[in-house]
């Protein structure tokens, strides 16, 4: 609603400059600057209050609490008043606090002298009067749990949803005005308008998946129907694409490839697109809830008509003959429910299909299916280990993310993009950007310090590291690394701080900073340790059996343990007491792509280039724990197709899985989010428990950021989106 109203305040000073109403406009921006109520914004409103807060305005304080009592609170109903009254505690509460914070002492005595024939009367306040008395009422166990970080944010968090709860009451008891209703109706419409193109996409897919399977790996693949040629949805130059990126045989590329170009899973669509079995006709398929809106020249349905009337002792013509089976496909296409999925392929003359359909990875979504249960299956549904309370969107980024990091305290996170733009950025209690980082030099890697956390590192394609201040936001150091080696892949903090990893590669290609695919033959790399506090190098370490580029890397909780994965498919584990290698072993075909120690550290997973999720016991070398294929846009490379032969590939930079506070649950990478398993000691090693959503574009990297019940899921796309999941856990 908030930005309803703002996006409507626009559109009539607009009006009113169009129309010469000068007076009127000054008037309505003094009123829009004076307005208490931020355009039903709540980030606003408690920006408002924080304010107050900050500058110790008590007066400014009471009176616009007031002004939002009278205003909205006193509109609902009594068996809320206690709710409000507890917020308005808290928020005096909150305001004592921060002057005992910062050491006005004169403020805080200020509020009891000017609140004590209010306050007294109140039994939750009778202990509150001797808190400017007390020398150090942090350590106080009476005020001790009100000093934490923790208390101010979950203040905060409720002030925020109550007051969005209550707008949206407020909303629904009183219809808004027919001028902010335009905004709904433009985003139905644009909601209206992809269904219809997606619906129009989806219709030539399937008329020409079904010429496909009849006419077999023949040239008539870029013959398209009559009324598929006449679409006004569908041009010339979008056909012309089509045939283009088309393969020549149906044999080579599973089916689910051609739609996925045509078919992005992030579209917004009222209902989920039918899919396909391999033991029945696509033409059989449901397309939606209603017909796209195809329109025929005069002269197709001239032809279309006399071949339908045409008597039934004449020979037809050949090409009416075709057009009359397109149309009675067309009609069967509409008019007959999805059919049911069945258990048995029995049908002959489709082993080709049914090849291709079992070559595909499986769908993650499925194993959700067996741990919901439900009415369905018969069985009885597991309870959810995460409620999913929101998604907000960080949109600064104008390219794909490679890196998106959240640093230790959970306050801040930082995202790198392709152009080398790095954003530092805060979600708690507001989204708002803290600093905005422009390099020169093409940037491959990102790193949080541990101590202090204020510090990023920041990992160069020539050779180069820098240490940046995100406070002060400047440079504090650059490292010259290896000019031999100039592409910085990966970098590691210790937990302890002193001392950080930094994986150094040769190029890729000569004349190339990076390229995506990379080399089949792993090229040279180096990784170094280096000392935070001299920003001298300690030393090398040794890579065997050859040096080879270290693609990532990860501390154990106190930094005497460090697992390295490499482009030669091996694993590493560093024992860094002795600064040495423990132990090493091969683990996938391919390169390894993302590495992290398991929550008890007993064990590593890793995800690598053949599409494997593996565990791997650190206890006895090379040993597996467990081991599951993931689909392809989990574990990447990661293909982002579009119109006019648009096509981008990227290859995996940042951290493709993450574990939530207890190491139970792991949330991957997706075409259209992040998904959330549950890790099993069984067979499938992971049962997919939720899945996030929200993206339009392949999820290229995701972090998770916990804390006590609420954690935040950090899922980066190659649009340049960022989304937040904000999860709640549910303790069984």
């Amino acid at each position: 609603m908030g930005s309803a109203v703002e996006r409507t305040d626009e559109h009539v000073r607009e009006y009113l400059i169009y129309r010469g109403f000068t007076s009127t406009l000054k008037h309505l921006d003094t009123d829009i600057k004076a307005d208490k109520e931020k355009g039903f914004r709540v980030d606003k409103i408690i920006d408002q209050l924080q304010q107050l807060v900050q500058s110790f305005d008590l007066s400014g304080l009471k009176e616009y609490w007031l002004y939002l009592d009278r205003r909205l609170l006193c509109r609902l109903e009594d068996v809320y008043r206690s709710t409000v009254n507890k917020l308005r505690t808290s928020l005096y509460r909150y305001y004592v606090i921060n002057t005992v914070q910062k050491g006005n002492i004169e403020k805080t005595q200020e509020f009891f002298q000017k609140q004590a024939l209010e306050l007294q009367s109140q039994v939750e306040w009778r202990d509150w009067f001797i808190l400017p008395f007390i020398p150090t009422p942090e350590q106080n166990p009476a005020f001790s749990p009100y000093f934490s970080r923790q208390w101010a944010d979950t203040f905060l968090v409720s002030l925020h949803n109550f007051l969005s709860v209550l707008f949206q009451f407020l909303n629904w008891l009183s219809p808004q005005p027919v001028l902010l209703s335009f905004d709904a109706e433009v985003q139905k419409t644009t909601s209206l308008t992809e269904e219809n193109e997606q619906l129009c996409q989806l219709l030539f897919a399937l008329q020409t998946e079904s010429r496909d399977q009849r006419e077999g790996d023949e040239m008539v693949h870029h013959k398209l129907p009559v009324y598929v040629q006449n679409m006004d949805r569908l041009g010339d130059t979008e056909l012309d694409l089509v045939s283009s990126q088309r393969p020549v045989s149906a044999a080579t590329t599973p089916s689910r490839n051609f739609f996925s170009t045509f078919l992005p899973q992030g579209r917004r669509t009222p209902g989920k697109l039918p899919q396909f079995t391999t033991g029945s006709s696509p033409s059989q398929a449901a397309v939606g809830r209603k017909d796209p809106p195809i329109n025929l020249s005069s002269q197709s349905q001239q032809s279309t008509n006399q071949s339908t009337n045409q008597p039934t002792n004449q020979p037809s013509h050949p090409r009416h003959k075709k057009i009359q089976e397109h149309e009675k496909e067309r009609k069967m296409l509409f008019s007959k429910p999805p059919p049911q999925i069945p258990e048995k392929k029995g049908e002959t003359g489709e082993g080709e299909l049914l090849a291709e359909a079992s070559s595909e990875p499986p769908d993650p979504c499925s194993y959700s299916r067996s741990c919901r249960g439900g009415a369905e299956g018969g069985g009885l549904s597991m309870e959810q280990p995460f409620i999913k309370l929101g998604q907000e969107e960080y949109g600064e980024h104008h390219s794909s993310i490679m890196h998106c990091r959240v640093d230790c305290s959970g306050r801040r996170v930082a995202s790198l993009d392709v152009d080398g733009v790095i954003k530092v950025w805060s979600f708690n209690p507001i989204m708002q950007t803290k600093a905005t980082i422009m390099s020169k030099s093409a940037l491959l890697s990102l790193e949080w310090a541990t101590k202090p956390d204020r510090l990023l590192l920041l990992g160069s394609g020539v050779g180069t590291v820098r240490l940046y201040d995100t406070d002060a936001k400047k440079n504090l150091y650059e490292m010259n690394i290896d000019e031999t080696h100039p592409r910085i892949l990966s970098l590691a903090c210790s937990p302890s701080g002193s001392s950080f990893v930094c994986s150094a590669a040769a190029l890729s290609r000569p004349g190339s900073v990076d390229s995506a695919p990379r080399l089949p033959v792993p090229v040279s790399g180096q990784l170094l340790l280096w000392d935070t506090k001299t920003v001298k190098q300690q030393l090398q370490f040794s890579l065997e059996p050859e040096p080879v580029a270290i693609n990532c890397t990860a501390f154990n909780h106190n930094g005497n343990l460090l697992v390295t994965g490499a482009a030669d498919g091996v694993i590493r584990l560093f024992d860094m007491q002795r600064y040495e290698s423990a132990m090493s072993w091969r683990a996938h075909d391919g390169e390894v792509y993302s590495v992290e120690f398991s929550y008890d550290e007993n064990t590593v997973f890793s995800i690598g280039e053949d599409g494997k999720f593996i565990q791997w016991n650190i206890h006895r070398c090379g040993v597996k724990q467990s081991e599951q294929v993931l689909p392809q846009d989990a574990t990447g490379p990661f293909v982002l197709s579009g119109y006019s032969g648009y096509k981008q590939v990227q290859v995996p930079r940042g951290r493709l899985f993450a574990f939530d506070s207890e190491g139970q649950h792991i949330l991957t990478c997706s075409s259209s989010g992040g998904l959330i398993y549950r890790l099993t000691n069984g067979e499938p090693a992971l049962e997919s428990m939720l899945s996030l959503g929200g993206h339009k574009a392949p999820v290229v990297t995701v972090d998770w950021c916990s804390a006590v019940d609420c954690g935040t899921c950090l899922t980066a796309s190659m649009d340049g989106k960022i989304k937040l999941s904000t999860l709640l856990a549910q303790k069984s």
